[in-house]
């Protein structure tokens, strides 16, 4: 993490109501509105499934033929196979023939529709499966690119609200795509059907449609905005669960739970509200349907009946008619429910997208250097020539700051809280960009270096270790992988840590929860030591790496260190006087600039800001006036 607190990004916006505030903060870079290219993009994750999903609509297709099919067949045995059955001899031999066609025509369309119903449930299932699956790698790897910048401003409960709800909104929005062609098939079949059998009557019954159209037209603004809001508010809740569980301890240390609680409880009550109102709406449209249902029926009932009564129309025609006008309001009753999926999809994949279209700022330059590859002698050399870096713009942490570590050798570097210790490693691993200057390794600049080489060159270990779910031996050997039992059991040898690990019920294979939950923290500790050592990277890196392990356990690292770092380049961050007294030269930073640099005793020689610390036998440098030099 960056000494300088990254600003909230929603502060330096300008002042808004609060449910906009609220949104904005929830959804932080992503709060834009919804683009109508997102449907056009999402099928482009469907290209590879093309012949699955041509199989689907088939089968939709076929499955909507049979529902047409099934009211002309009971209308032919009404007008056709009825009426003879009531003749003489002669016409109910005729009449048992046309039964028997009936009846074999049903069962024949009733098992078409069963074969196509269950192929395009089982190809459409499988096919939003596939899509599914291929969207959250690419976000996945997405995010594994992206620049820390990126993730200093995003919570993880967003994130994870794209990768497990919105992906699944999608998933969802294909397979009522795929069924909603077959509901317009339907609905397009069915006029076409009655138009044909009676065009007067067709008409009359279709003259409800008018006001189905009316209706939706003014309730669809106000069901877009209501199912984003719903979106929206739901990120803000999965952001605030994160945020709680991973804090859970600071909740409890600090008694937080009944505050925490209460904010929560705006947050849900807020997330409540929006997704009521958006069912509200969903619903509005399934008793406005199920009323223009009856009226349509009714028109059928009273101008049918009375022309069959008439003789102008056939008893058969009337009972299709009413099969026809339950079956066409029943896909606009679907439509309807549909609609709020995919509308809850459109907005989800607007939020997915711009996940997507988040830019890898740090990428490897064209010809860009492997490290591990150049067998270059002078690897170990690091240098920073006049480098000035910041997190926001107009406000450096680094100002002009020069150094160099020669190959092999031990630096230690100190200074109080936002004096760019930190930063300077984050820009040696590339974590970040210099503004000005350069950063090299070898006499190469980080940026003609490939980052994965990089990655393999430097080892770190941080204040706050992070373990993995996993066996205890699987994280040492996080980075590689391919170690040998054997070397792992010497790393953590080295560090001190077989002892515990050997007292875990499985030893080495002890499965940690998540994080090493079940570790103490200087256990942890230890453990990322050892990985550090079975890495075998030939910079190391110890940001407050000693910070959380007690005196005893730190002077066993540091002899540990004192072996491991033979041959290597070591950069350390500390504050604790004892881990970097062994240093080959100590650099004081404050306010981003170098103050003092030297070994142990010619810092105190010095009488300086170093000696004035050891002097006060005081373990940070925050406690010091910011004004003293």
């Amino acid at each position: 993490m960056p000494d300088n607190a990254l600003p909230d990004p929603v502060a330096a916006k300008p002042a808004a109501t609060p449910r906009k505030h609220a949104a904005r903060a929830g959804e932080e870079i992503f709060a834009k509105a919804i683009d109508p290219r997102v449907v056009a993009r999402f099928f482009g994750f469907l290209r590879p499934y093309r012949f699955m999903i041509v199989i689907s609509i088939v089968a939709v297709l076929v499955f909507t033929l049979t529902q047409i099919a099934v009211p002309l067949v009971i209308r032919y045995v009404i007008d056709k196979a009825l009426p003879a059955a009531a003749g003489g001899l002669a016409a109910r031999g005729n009449a048992v023939h046309l039964l028997g066609l009936a009846v074999g025509g049903f069962f024949a369309v009733a098992l078409v529709n069963y074969a196509s119903n269950y192929c395009q449930q089982t190809w459409v299932a499988v096919t939003a499966e596939r899509v599914l699956i291929d969207m959250r790698r690419a976000m996945y790897s997405h995010l594994q690119q992206v620049s820390l910048s990126f993730m200093d401003r995003t919570q993880v409960g967003q994130l994870m609200s794209r990768l497990q709800g919105d992906v699944g909104a999608l998933q969802e929005f294909l397979e009522s795509s795929i069924f909603a062609i077959g509901d317009l098939a339907l609905l397009i079949g069915i006029i076409i059907v009655l138009l044909a059998m009676d065009a007067e009557l067709g008409l009359l019954t279709l003259s409800v449609v008018p006001i189905l159209v009316l209706v939706r037209a003014i309730w669809l603004p106000a069901a877009k905005r209501a199912f984003l809001r719903a979106r929206e508010t739901s990120s803000i809740v999965n952001s605030a669960l994160a945020e709680n569980i991973n804090g859970v301890r600071t909740v409890q240390e600090m008694s937080r739970e009944g505050f925490n609680f209460a904010a929560f409880r705006e947050k849900a009550a807020e997330n409540y509200r929006t997704h009521l109102r958006a069912t509200r709406l969903a619903q509005v449209m399934v008793p406005t349907v199920d009323t223009l249902t009856g009226a349509a029926m009714a028109i059928v009932i009273l101008v049918g009946g009375n022309r069959v009564l008439e003789g102008t129309l056939e008893v058969g025609v009337v009972v299709a008619f009413l099969f026809y006008v339950q079956r066409f309001f029943d896909p606009i009753r679907s439509l309807t429910m549909q609609y709020s999926v995919m509308q809850q999809a459109t907005a989800s994949g607007q939020r997915i997208f711009e996940v997507l279209d988040v830019p890898v700022d740090l990428k490897d330059r064209p010809g860009a250097i492997d490290l591990m590859k150049s067998r270059n002698p002078g690897e170990g050399t690091v240098e920073f020539r006049n480098v000035t870096f910041g997190y926001v713009a107009g406000l450096p942490i680094l100002k002009n700051v020069s150094f160099s570590v020669a190959p092999g050798e031990t630096v230690a570097l100190v200074g109080p809280t936002g004096s760019g210790k930190t930063s300077t490693m984050a820009l040696l691993h590339r974590f970040y960009d210099v503004w000005e200057g350069q950063v090299l390794i070898g006499g190469r600049d980080v940026r003609d270096l490939q980052q994965e080489s990089l990655g393999r060159h430097i080892a770190m270990v941080l204040q706050e270790p992070f373990l993995f779910t996993g066996s205890v031996i699987d994280n040492i050997r996080y980075r590689e992988a391919l170690a040998s039992r054997e070397v792992v059991e010497r790393a953590a040898r080295a560090v001190g840590a077989h002892d515990f690990i050997a007292r875990l019920p499985q030893g080495y294979d002890t499965v940690l929860g998540q994080r090493g939950v079940n570790l103490s923290i200087g256990q942890r500790q230890l453990l990322s030591f050892a990985r550090a050592i079975v890495a075998d990277a030939g910079i190391l890196i110890l940001d407050e790496a000693t910070a959380s392990v007690d005196s005893f356990t730190e002077r066993a690292i540091q002899t540990a260190l004192e072996k491991t770092l033979v041959g290597r380049t070591g950069l350390i961050i500390a504050h604790r006087l004892a881990t970097i007294r062994g240093a080959d030269r100590i650099i004081v930073l404050q306010e981003g600039r170098i103050v003092e640099q030297g070994t142990h005793a010619q810092l105190l020689a010095m009488g300086g800001l170093y000696h004035r610390l050891h002097a006060m036998n005081v373990a940070s440098f925050d406690d010091l006036p910011a004004n003293r030099h």
